[in-house]
């Protein structure tokens, strides 16, 4: 069993930083949590949820969306089993729902969920 929760929403002005934590707790992170992808999605008002950042075992296995490509960084702490993303430069179109979520390594599907975290950004 892997929980997700994740902390440091807000609200922030156009051009302001936001740092969001993912922190994992229960038995299989304690054990397994380095064979997890770990992922950030986003979810807005009226829109699909879109993947925002994705981090493997090591920091080479990333992925960044476009939208988030020179002003997000993910990183990943497997002692403390947990994911931060540092949001900088933030946007009004940043405004949205974080979710971290995790997958096995190898596999397609999301089988962790956090409960989200409020991004608000003011223009």
């Amino acid at each position: 069993q892997m929980q997700l929760v994740e902390s440091g929403g807000g609200l922030v002005q156009a051009g302001g930083s936001l740092r969001l934590s993912c922190a994992a707790s229960g038995r299989t992170a304690y054990n397994y949590f380095n064979n997890y992808v770990i992922s950030w999605f986003r979810q807005a008002p009226g829109k699909e949820r879109e993947l925002v950042v994705a981090v493997g075992w090591t920091s080479a296995s990333t992925y960044y969306a476009d939208s988030a490509k020179g002003r997000f960084t993910v990183s990943r702490d497997d002692a403390r089993k947990t994911v931060n993303l540092q949001m900088n430069s933030l946007r009004p179109e940043d405004t949205a729902v974080y979710y971290c979520a995790a997958k096995i390594r190898g596999s397609s599907d999301y089988t962790i969920w956090g409960q989200g975290t409020q991004v608000t950004v003011s223009s």
